[in-house]
Order: structure tokens, then sequence, then C-alpha cells
């Protein structure tokens, strides 16, 4: 590849970049379902800027250009709820989402003390299934999401002890 992926804290500079790599990633997951009004489609810019101040949401760069974003936050029960993982599709299958959610579990034990990590993700999204089963997240349940899409949930308890400079 020339220059090498980074990952890092999104900024509010970044807010634009993702919501466009967002519509862009998602498009795919949208034809699999017949349904171009699922959630990462219709959010506003605006509310991913939100995200961006409020959440732990973290990028992948290639050199200026976000090619990849996860976001997390922390519900009440301690729960680390990831979520909007994309990467760019000339980019996918290099490790880079594997990388990003790595980068957000760790943020999400070390600065918000997360007790274990959820994720939901659609029930025909196989390559989204396949990354995260490969990276120790196991199916708990279903869901159907506000778009109607039925979700798979998964969740994977934070190991003892790994966060230690992982990311």
């Amino acid at each position: 590849m020339g220059m090498s992926v980074t990952i890092s804290v999104a900024t509010e500079q970044d807010a634009e970049q993702i919501f466009r790599l967002q519509y862009l990633c998602f498009q795919s997951e949208a034809a699999l379902y017949g349904n171009y009004r699922i959630d990462p489609l219709v959010q506003t810019l605006d509310s991913v800027r939100a995200e961006v101040a409020s959440d732990c949401v973290f990028v992948a760069r290639l050199g200026d250009e976000v090619v990849g974003s996860v976001r997390g936050s922390v519900t009440e029960d301690g729960a680390a709820c990831i979520g909007r993982l994309c990467v760019h599709p000339r980019l996918q299958g290099h490790g880079i989402g594997a990388r990003l959610l790595r980068a957000a579990e760790a943020a999400l034990v070390e600065e918000r003390g997360a007790k274990k990590f959820r994720l939901t993700t659609g029930h025909r999204s196989e390559g989204s299934l396949r990354l995260y089963r490969r990276v120790g997240y196991e199916t708990v349940g279903t869901s159907q999401g506000d778009d109607g899409v039925p979700m798979i949930v998964l969740e994977k308890q934070v190991p003892a002890g790994s966060y230690a400079a992982t990311a």
C-alpha cells in the first residue's frame, strides 16, 4: 500500500468525512435488505458531530483521508455499545476493522470503565459477523433495528488485564 493506515481518536474536523464514509460503506448493507432507510444512511451530519463530541470515536486514516471509523459508548450497566464500524470498500480485508475495534475496546475500558462489549449487526451481514466472531464476540440474542432490519446481538467480556497499551 505505499502509505500506512493509522488509527486515532476522531476530532470535530473528522465528522464530515466520517459522515460521507458511513454513507458509502452502508450502501452494500442497505442492498442486502432492500432498505435504503437503515439508520446509518439516514443519520444527519449534526448527529455524527454530536457523537464525535460525546462518544468514543476512532478513525483510520490513509494520509489525510478518513478510510474507517467506529463509535462506542458505555451504558449504565457497564456495557460498551460499539457501532457504525465501517471501512472504505477499497480497503476492506486488510485488518483495519479489527484494529479500529481493538482501539475502541481499549479506550472504552480504560477511559470509561466498560465491563463488557456489545454490538449488533444485520442478520445477513456475513462479513461483519465473521469479523466479530473472529475477534471473540459471541451471539447472545436477536433484536429488530428501528429501521425494521432483524439484528444479531453479540457480546464479548473484557479480558482481565488485556488492554494495557494494545491499541
